[in-house]
């Protein structure tokens, strides 16, 4: 079984119609900062810093879920573990395919992977002119350009 790549593992397992609209959500704030000044376009990227992506969510999620269950077994009844092992399966499945059940559910909720976030992360950089004299002339194209780095 060869394992897809950390990168896109997520994407890959994202219903194409949730990663169009997560990336048009993208280039539409990226187009809020196409003629902002370079203070206020580094004050967005400090603020993606902090942008929580699909693994810390989902890891977020179910700490939360295996530490609540486990003390449930440990007070009121063993049974509560079979959650416990459910999100530690779910973990594992996520770790090694980039899948489980809860993706679909944060994916629609907007979500995005930390590759995700980079990429506009770049934008942004071209936009604020890091790495060329020239800007670009739509926030589209400038996100595609991100997407290649």
């Amino acid at each position: 079984m060869k394992l897809p790549p950390t990168s896109w593992r997520v994407d890959r397992s994202t219903d194409p119609e949730i990663n169009k609209k997560i990336r048009e959500h993208t280039v539409e704030r990226l187009s809020l900062f196409k003629h902002a000044d370079k203070d206020v376009i580094t004050e967005q990227i400090h603020k993606l810093d902090s942008e929580w992506d699909t693994e810390r969510f989902l890891e977020a999620n179910a700490a939360t879920l295996v530490v609540a269950t486990s003390f449930a077994a440990l007070t009121k009844s063993k049974y509560w573990s079979l959650l416990s092992l459910t999100a530690g399966a779910f973990l594992l499945q996520h770790a090694l395919q980039g899948w489980c059940p809860p993706v679909p559910i944060i994916r629609r909720m907007g979500v995005r992977t930390a590759e995700e976030i980079n990429q506009e992360k770049m934008a942004l950089k071209l936009l604020r002119r890091d790495f060329t004299k020239s800007r670009l002339t739509t926030t589209n194209r400038i996100l595609k350009k991100a997407e290649k780095h």
